[in-house]
């Protein structure tokens, strides 16, 4: 598989996986832990944050900010889009300069950035399950080889 078609395929996973969390979280709106809203709002957010980086774009989000479910269904849709776009657009050896959260400056490539989207997303989704199911709500298998059986 190339390297384009690879993460393509990697940001298929994490849209999926984040729009089903979302369907999850509407079905069950009173009881969703505030952990689980704030670990789900956080890994959009970051990536809609990545993908302005990337873009050279003004950030327009705070990386802890809430939004509400109906705005992050779109928002999610919004973002796989843009990095949908980045992939075929934006060569991954470029080097994109950013300042994080902190100010501080840094550079990395735009495949790093991408896998960096991909993994974080993955890593706090999985501290979302944990989250549902310490809270008596049963979390959905976000495996990535149980998403490719199933595609």
């Amino acid at each position: 598989m190339e390297t384009h078609d690879f993460f393509k395929d990697a940001f298929e996973y994490t849209y999926h996986f984040n729009q089903e969390l979302i369907h999850l979280f509407k079905n069950n709106k009173n009881c969703i832990p505030e952990k689980s809203m704030q670990l789900l709002n956080h890994l959009i957010n970051a990536q809609q944050i990545w993908n302005e980086r990337i873009l050279n774009e003004p950030n327009t989000i705070g990386v802890w900010e809430m939004r509400s479910l109906e705005n992050l269904k779109t928002i999610n849709q919004q973002n796989y889009n843009q990095s949908l776009n980045i992939l075929e657009t934006i060569a991954l050896d470029k080097k994109i300069d950013y300042k994080n959260s902190k100010g501080i400056q840094f550079s990395n490539t735009v495949q790093e950035i991408i896998f960096h989207i991909i993994n974080h997303a993955t890593y706090h989704r999985a501290q979302i399950a944990s989250d549902l199911k310490a809270n008596g709500i049963e979390p959905i298998n976000t495996d990535y080889i149980f998403y490719k059986r199933n595609t």
